[in-house]
């Protein structure tokens, strides 16, 4: 039976709620599809760098799992969301604002 998936927005909301409870600042700077946008995440760590984590299949478990994609200059991660922007109009984009890189992606309830 496949995974249930929640709507993108629903996710995105208690997300932002999450790293708020957190004391972790974050923003979305790209609003995707409300029901079935993917979702990128941007941590900046506030030194020019940043890491950008997506959700894709494992198919070794056969479930969706947090991958950060990249980690870089903050320049070249935002040129990389603009590409992906550019492929896909209904993605949802991120930023988090965390000198330690903490996104909380790998705590349990986020997969």
């Amino acid at each position: 039976m496949p995974e249930p998936r929640l709507a993108a927005g629903i996710w995105v909301a208690a997300y932002l709620r999450r790293l708020g409870l957190a004391g972790i600042p974050a923003y979305v700077t790209r609003h995707g599809d409300d029901t079935a946008g993917s979702v990128m995440v941007k941590c900046a760590t506030l030194d020019g760098r940043a890491g950008l984590w997506v959700r894709e299949w494992d198919f070794q478990t056969d479930r969706r799992q947090w991958r950060q994609l990249n980690d870089a200059s903050e320049r070249e991660i935002d040129a990389e969301i603009a590409r992906n922007i550019a492929r896909d109009p209904d993605l949802w984009v991120i930023e988090i604002e965390s000198r330690d890189g903490r996104t909380l992606l790998d705590e349990d309830g986020l997969a």
